[in-house]
């Protein structure tokens, strides 16, 4: 296939680039190149099969879709960002930039689609009560923040909660612009592939990490923050008491992750949507991934601050059984060797937004 690859010259969609051409096929990739995400004396990717443009204007957008048979969508603001005067950019890049790829992708007659979803649409994970099973807590509150009062309660009767899986079918709740951006990315999709006869599969990617994550910016995830900081000499800092689980699922396993879904859509039926949790399977606590990167770095220890920010989850964490069983990927690095890479890789200069995804490590 000849595939589109917008954000292809970002830190998920480089990878994806590579791996596309491993699989046998042509990667196109149209990519922003902005200044804030890849600064003057970055690394750039090579000019051929290169196509700069934003995904908003819809003139670029259409050059770039001529020969293509698929899209491999990437191209995102990613992460909480600054503070809420960031909305406007993040439903422009994500939302509205979307919404044009998809408009030029019709009258193009581009009829298969992967999306770079997250797990944010879910807010918090899951969580069961002894008494009174699933449930859905609520945002955690600013009183309890402060007071170090970090896990979540039951709603019904304020009992500890034991944290879970979340799966496909488990209702969103996006909690901050970027997850809503998110959701609103794969509503497009689904009612483009309905429109059109398209087909569309929506890879949720849980925290993605690894070599050229962006350093030192307010909108990369939290592996990038603690790598940045042993790469200074300085401790991690670790916010809430550390034991925030996740998933880090390596952005090689992503890349292959994206790889399989594009030949699986040869399969589906035109209208198709579909979501996948893309997550390594193996839960981390954010304290234990900063440890693992300290340690292979041999860098300072950890400091474990109580800082918190409002609109982060406690604990949310994949099963991606249904990404194995439908469509056979599974991740191939492990957390221990992934950590030990990442602990000594290169990072992509400082940015200020980026036209890739890693979102709070990438979710």
């Amino acid at each position: 296939m000849r595939v589109l690859v917008t954000g292809g010259a970002g830190f998920i969609g480089s990878q994806i680039v590579q791996a596309l051409g491993s699989a046998g096929h042509e990667a196109v990739v149209f990519d922003a190149l902005l200044p804030s995400a890849h600064p003057a004396g970055a690394h750039r990717p090579p000019a051929r099969g290169l196509t700069v443009g934003d995904v908003r204007d819809r003139e670029a957008v259409a050059g770039a879709l001529a020969g293509i048979d698929a899209v491999c969508h990437q191209a995102a603001m990613v992460g909480l960002g600054k503070d809420f005067a960031d909305a406007p950019e993040y439903v422009g890049r994500n939302d509205l930039g979307t919404a044009v790829l998809l408009a030029e992708m019709a009258s193009a007659g581009v009829r298969d689609l992967v999306l770079a979803g997250s797990m944010v649409v879910y807010g918090e994970g899951r969580y069961d009560c002894a008494r009174h099973g699933t449930v859905r807590p609520g945002p955690r509150a600013a009183d309890d923040l402060r007071a170090g009062r970090f896990e979540p309660r039951c709603p019904s009767c304020g009992a500890e909660l034991s944290p879970g899986l979340v799966t496909e079918d488990a209702p969103t709740d996006p909690r901050s612009v970027y997850a809503a951006t998110k959701l609103a990315q794969e509503h497009l999709a689904s009612a483009w592939a309905r429109a059109t006869g398209g087909r569309a599969i929506s890879l949720r990617y849980h925290n993605v990490y690894g070599p050229g994550m962006p350093r030192d910016t307010p909108y990369a995830g939290v592996a990038s923050f603690f790598r940045s900081a042993l790469a200074r000499g300085q401790s991690p800092r670790v916010f809430e008491d550390g034991a925030q689980r996740r998933d880090f699922v390596h952005v090689r396993d992503v890349a292959a992750a994206n790889t399989v879904a594009l030949t699986a859509l040869a399969e589906r039926e035109p209208g198709a949507f579909a979501a996948y949790n893309t997550g390594s399977g193996e839960p981390h606590t954010i304290g234990e991934m900063a440890s693992a990167l300290a340690s292979a770095h041999q860098g300072p220890a950890p400091v474990v601050t109580g800082e918190y920010r409002l609109g982060d989850v406690r604990h949310v964490t994949a099963d991606s059984r249904r990404l194995r069983d439908e469509l056979g990927w599974k991740p191939e690095v492990g957390f221990a060797e992934g950590m030990a890479e990442f602990a000594t890789a290169r990072l992509r200069a400082g940015a200020a937004g980026s036209d890739a995804h890693p979102g709070r490590g990438r979710e």
